[in-house]
């Protein structure tokens, strides 16, 4: 350990024993506990001073870095902080990774096992969630949004492993992800009007997808003065509505008791009088209950793991099995194909860049044991085009009172004005 090393070692050591004697928590505190920082180090610059001992050589950069250990993430703090980058994992102490523009690259940064279970306990502390042997997985949201997922041994071989996929808001409403390059301007004024005509929404994609960047992006085309529930099984979504009440699932205590599940969720959700429902994402039998609220007249959205759109059908088909054995495909079948209008399935390019690859309508037919289906949109040569002969769903978009001509048409999704090159080949 060199002389600095362990300068910064005696600082640390200090700062924290005046937070715990003081009872701060420096991370509700950051003033206070910058009050402190400072207060010890210019201690440590008089001491340093009259006994000959090592001075630090920038106190700007040594402030930041113990303000870093001590009321933020220590060693990964700089990561977080930087917008570059879209996600962290760590793997071991010498195994930091971090992913920039779709690219995952490895940084330089060691980080010891005992400081890796410090941070997690940080991170943790405002979830209310835990992490022991009896829990070894756990999934939250750090208090910047960004979604903390982390695994111990002996589920792994030796090391925790901890993944952070940061919140970075890319888009907020759908006209942001046309000057994003990630769909054009009709689909962008399509999918506005289907969802402020009520028409259930599934969104699909593969991981990193921008399943919830289109999700929290078609949440806000919704009419304002409607009340929205969100059930999520952790927050991630951010509907910017004024009336909108979100829901997360809760993890058993100790005794093993006190677990709510999605499904529950679901379910009490509908005894919040709202007008719209909003599920997360759906991965096992919650799917049956949310196929149930839907069929109720609720309009909804939702997302779901797939690799395309049929896939991402076909798994909505199959996912309320897992409920029962009394519950059979023929009753799931015909009900997807009454609930669900759209599927908008996204895609991540090899260049990281993430763009709509199809609109799919559902039919009400269904024949053999499957949905009829047609595209609305698809990608031809790179441009996101309409392709669909009649705008589905008609019969809602005339009950709520919009004029379905020209919505598949290649107009400005803004000014109806054909000004807007024609597709839209991303970036």
């Amino acid at each position: 350990m060199s002389t600095e090393s362990q300068a910064m070692a005696w600082v640390l050591d200090s700062v924290r024993e005046r937070v715990r004697l003081q009872g701060l928590d420096p991370v509700e505190s950051p003033d206070e506990a910058a009050r402190i920082i400072e207060d010890v180090l210019q201690e440590y610059d008089h001491a340093s001073a009259r006994s000959g001992a090592v001075a630090f050589a920038d106190l700007d950069v040594t402030r930041g870095e113990v303000l870093d250990a001590v009321a933020g993430f220590g060693v990964l703090q700089p990561l977080l902080d930087d917008d570059s980058i879209e996600e962290v994992w760590i793997n071991g102490p010498d195994q930091v990774f971090v992913a920039r523009g779709g690219e995952s690259e490895l940084t330089g940064l060691h980080v010891e096992n005992d400081e890796v279970r410090r941070l997690v306990e940080r991170m943790l502390r405002r979830s209310g969630r835990r992490l022991d042997l009896s829990s070894p997985f756990v999934d939250a949201s750090l208090p910047d949004g960004s979604r903390l997922h982390v695994v111990i041994p002996d589920v792994t071989r030796e090391h925790w492993s901890v993944n952070i996929r940061k919140f970075i808001v890319a888009a907020r409403r759908l006209n942001e992800l046309v000057g994003l390059g990630s769909m054009s301007p009709q689909a962008s004024r399509f999918l506005a009007t289907a969802v402020r005509a009520g028409l259930n929404i599934l969104v699909s994609g593969a991981t990193q997808a921008g399943k919830t960047t289109m999700l929290n992006c078609l949440c806000a085309e919704i009419d304002p003065r409607q009340r929205v529930v969100t059930v999520e099984e952790i927050f991630e979504l951010q509907v910017p509505l004024r009336d909108v009440v979100g829901m997360q699932c809760r993890q058993a205590n100790l005794e093993g008791t006190g677990e709510i599940a999605l499904r529950r969720l679901v379910k009490e959700a509908l005894r919040m009088r709202p007008d719209r429902l909003i599920v997360g994402e759906v991965r096992e039998a919650e799917s049956l209950d949310m196929l149930i609220a839907l069929n109720s007249g609720l309009p909804g959205m939702c997302s779901i793991h797939a690799n395309s759109a049929r896939d991402a059908v076909t798994k909505i088909c199959t996912l309320p099995l897992l409920a029962g054995e009394n519950i059979s495909s023929n009753f799931v079948v015909p009900t997807v194909a009454a609930c669900f209008d759209l599927v908008v399935h996204c895609r991540r390019r090899p260049d990281g860049h993430r763009e709509v690859e199809e609109v799919l309508a559902l039919g009400t037919r269904v024949e053999n044991g499957v949905i009829e289906t047609y595209p609305v949109f698809r990608r031809v040569d790179g441009d996101l085009l309409a392709v669909a002969g009649e705008v589905p769903a008609a019969q809602k978009f005339a009950l709520a009172g919009i004029p379905v001509e020209g919505l598949l048409s290649d107009l400005d999704a803004d000014t109806g004005t054909d000004d807007q090159p024609r597709g839209n080949r991303g970036s």
